[in-house]
């Protein structure tokens, strides 16, 4: 059973996602910590820097904000955007001017240290797809893996798309009609030329000035669109405001999921507990081993150790029992805490080839479970476990 339960305080709102009693995604907002990702803008060019590809562009805020070439040229491939090209061949003169308005998107939030990241390659989410204007791409979830199904999506949607337009089919897609589909498109493109037009507006303003185009959904409102179409089966609040917020949305989708009030929301479950442990940096393992999550500025390490756990078999054997078990928990960890960008996981050294592949696989097959798009590059000739993930929910 998936429940949803929101627990609203004067510290914020706390959203957990809840599989059988256990926590599998947790979620903060805090009234003193604006989140602008995904927020949309009318920026206004500060400094274009030739040398470093980049600029930097004032949409409002504190601090200015970051863009780089591989965000304003059209997007290359519908697998790897612009990762592989080769950005000497362009100059950022030639697509950015100081002081000219420009149409952003915010990628990642700032930080203490950094501005916000943003993009001219915009995306607007809907139940079923998520829109990319002036894209030509139509790419299908990873985790819709028949191939008959997929086929079928991308017929849909390439029928049913404008053109201009690019598009990725969420796996909630899965096994819905083109009429939902076409429908859900309809809504996005419309709420995209209503953008396009606030934005055409403002740039004839003599006096043209940083402004919110689009301010994107919020955490529950995100939760809520990728969930209500994908087996969740009862939602649980404890403010008055959120449960008819989320009563007249479920109204509007016709969906007949169970909406309950109660006031006790973090003493199910033992909630608390749950929520108490994800401060631990060290996470035991059943077997006796265990693994540590250090989170750093560039990366996250995750090494993984034996522990208690000697064995009884040889040390091969011993060592692939302990990535086995931990490899299942990395998994479920980087869900849990929702770990973001390059993700480094030192395993116990396997002398076998084939450990590493069936290691690989594992992660692989426990990663399905989780909603953010994942990669996984493989091991390195340091014999670390390359990978990425991006963020559902940046918790800078």
């Amino acid at each position: 059973m998936q429940e949803l339960l929101v627990n609203t305080s004067n510290d914020g709102t706390k959203i957990l996602l809840v599989e059988n009693g256990i926590l599998i995604e947790k979620y903060e907002e805090k009234p003193d910590k604006e989140k602008i990702e995904g927020n949309i803008y009318l920026g206004i060019v500060e400094n274009v820097l030739p040398g470093m590809q980049s600029a930097f562009v004032n949409i409002g805020q504190e601090k200015n904000t970051f863009i780089h070439i591989r965000d304003i040229i059209p997007k290359v491939s519908d697998e790897t955007g612009n990762k592989n090209e080769k950005f000497s061949k362009y100059n950022i003169k030639d697509y950015l001017k100081q002081g000219m308005p420009i149409l952003v998107q915010v990628r990642k939030d700032s930080t203490s240290i950094k501005g916000a990241r943003i993009s001219t390659h915009l995306s607007l989410p809907g139940r079923f797809v998520v829109l990319m204007p002036s894209q030509n791409f139509i790419t299908i979830s990873q985790k819709i893996d028949k191939e008959e199904e997929r086929e079928r999506l991308k017929n849909i949607v390439k029928k049913n798309l404008p053109d201009g337009y690019g598009a990725i089919v969420r796996t909630s897609a899965v096994g819905k009609s083109e009429e939902e589909i076409a429908k859900d498109l309809a809504k996005i493109v419309n709420q995209y030329k209503e953008i396009e037009r606030q934005y055409n507006k403002e740039k004839e303003n003599k006096n043209i000035q940083p402004k919110l185009i689009y301010k994107s959904e919020s955490i529950l409102e995100r939760m809520l669109t990728d969930l209500i179409d994908r087996g969740l089966n009862r939602i649980c609040v404890d403010d008055e405001k959120v449960y008819v917020e989320i009563f007249n949305r479920l109204k509007v989708e016709n969906k007949k999921i169970e909406l309950i009030a109660r006031k006790d929301i973090l003493n199910m479950y033992d909630l608390e507990k749950q929520l108490e442990q994800l401060k631990n940096r060290k996470i035991w393992l059943k077997c006796g081993g265990f693994i540590t999550i250090d989170k750093t500025e560039a990366l996250t390490a995750i090494d993984v150790n034996s522990g208690k756990y000697t064995g009884k078999q040889d040390l091969e054997h011993t060592t692939f029992t302990v990535n086995k078990e931990a490899t299942i928990e990395i998994a479920k960890q980087l869900r849990l805490r929702d770990i973001g960008g390059i993700i480094i996981i030192d395993y116990i050294d396997m002398q076998e080839k084939e450990n590493e592949e069936k290691t690989i696989e594992l992660l692989k097959e426990n990663l399905k479970k989780d909603r953010s798009k994942t990669q996984i590059v493989g091991f390195s000739k340091l014999n670390l476990l390359e990978m990425t993930r991006k963020h559902m929910w940046s918790s800078d």
